[in-house]
């Protein structure tokens, strides 16, 4: 088998065809197996050049983590954010993530950092309503 850079569409379109063949010795051994897993680490540099997956915004992630189960609401609350207010204000868009805060989701959750230190939009904090009567 005869393995290329791939530089051009058509060479990614091939490389995709040969991987689709080559499936079958997937974890093997053999000289099929191992052009599989060359093939598959050329798509996937290519793949990552040519389109790449934009990050999420901090809460996105931490959100999506919390979706698959990798984390429980009480455990980040206890590790991260040490109370439920503050915890609820980050996840509410309405209080910045800080750098310890960062480095906590990042060394526990496997978080990517470029993900939790991407800028964002905060939301405004509600108006207090105040009585403003005149005398």
């Amino acid at each position: 088998m005869n393995i290329k850079p791939i530089r051009t569409p058509k060479d990614h379109a091939t490389a995709l065809k040969q991987i689709e063949r080559l499936w079958p010795a997937a974890g093997t051994e053999t000289p099929e197996g191992e052009a599989l897993e060359i093939l598959s680490t050329l798509v996937e540099a290519y793949e990552r050049k040519h389109f790449p997956i934009p990050c999420p915004d901090p809460i996105s992630a931490i959100n999506f983590r919390l979706e698959q189960g990798a984390i429980q609401k009480r455990d980040l609350q206890k590790t991260v954010f040490r109370t439920s207010g503050r915890m609820s204000e980050v996840l509410n868009r309405r209080r910045a993530l800080n750098l310890t805060m960062i480095r906590k989701l990042h060394g526990r959750y496997e978080i990517p950092l470029e993900c939790l230190v991407a800028q964002y939009r905060l939301r405004k904090p509600r108006a207090q309503h105040e009585d403003r009567r005149r005398p």
